[in-house]
């Protein structure tokens, strides 16, 4: 079967791990505000813990995603979900620091200062992904290279 150029191109884009981790953050966005509802509406939570029990199960089924589909894992393992955690964790406190930041300081706006704020800990985030918690660790060369090259 021969897959065209246009078909190889479309297929490699959606393989990208930039764009997986896209997908992935933009569908649990989504899945957050149904979350909420059913917490606050149905079951009648107050919003404080409504938020804490929605953004917890977001989060540990983003990392269970993310470990997998995204960066290709066979299982996940505790230090990623702690240092996944740990980042999405800093990246409330960027947000939640830079909206202020700019609505108080800067006096932009509160949806704009927001909505920057967002660009902010989004891009936070990706550092963290791709750099810390998921990042290709190089393997050493072993010692029959190392002595080919002497």
């Amino acid at each position: 079967m021969r897959l065209s150029i246009k078909e190889l191109s479309w297929q490699k884009f959606i393989n990208s791990t930039v764009v997986r981790w896209w997908i992935v953050g933009l569908f649990f966005m989504g899945l957050n505000i149904p979350l909420l509802w059913i917490f606050v509406d149905l079951l009648f939570l107050p919003l404080w813990l409504a938020t804490i029990l929605a953004s917890e199960i977001g989060t540990l089924f983003r990392f269970l995603v993310n470990d997998r589909w995204v960066f290709g894992h066979p299982r996940p393992t505790w230090q990623r979900l702690w240092q996944y955690h740990v980042a999405i964790a800093s990246s409330f406190v960027i947000w939640w620091s830079a909206t202020n930041l700019f609505a108080d300081v800067l006096n932009i706006h509160y949806i704009i200062a927001s909505i920057l704020a967002t660009c902010c800990s989004v891009g936070w985030s990706m550092f963290t992904n791709f750099v810390w918690i998921w990042r290709k660790k190089q393997t050493p060369p072993d010692s029959s290279e190392l002595s080919e090259k002497r």
